[in-house]
């Protein structure tokens, strides 16, 4: 049974930053490429990063220099820290998993979790 639990969420003052953590269980981690979506209201959902099963990170162009995407293999943990944040960030943020090694924010996602929600004021 694989579950992505998600944490770190909560309310920050504009300028502030977060660190969100995915924690995994129930499959093989490590050969998994990951990633982080995020969902306004009224919004469509948007990605913001991948990370390879190998560590190789990628961001969507918006998200460049303000998010940082990275995981820890050994404790099965996925992590976004957000900096600089701004009120357009607030979201509920979601990490995915998919059952390969590679991937891209266009891809499709095998495991979801339920989502931290982020509120900027």
């Amino acid at each position: 049974h694989v579950q992505l639990v998600e944490s770190g969420g909560g309310s920050v003052q504009a300028g502030g930053s977060l660190r969100l953590s995915c924690a995994a269980s129930g499959y093989t981690y490590n050969r998994n490429c990951m990633a982080w979506f995020r969902q306004a209201p009224g919004k469509e959902r948007e990605g913001l990063a991948t990370i390879d099963s190998d560590g190789d990170a990628a961001y969507a162009d918006s998200m460049k220099g303000r998010f940082t995407i990275s995981r820890d293999n050994a404790k099965k943990v996925l992590y976004l820290q957000m900096n600089t944040l701004k009120p357009e960030d607030t979201a509920m943020y979601y990490c995915a998993a998919a059952d390969r090694s590679r991937c891209t924010l266009f891809d499709t996602y095998n495991y979801w979790g339920q989502g931290t929600q982020v509120t900027v004021s």
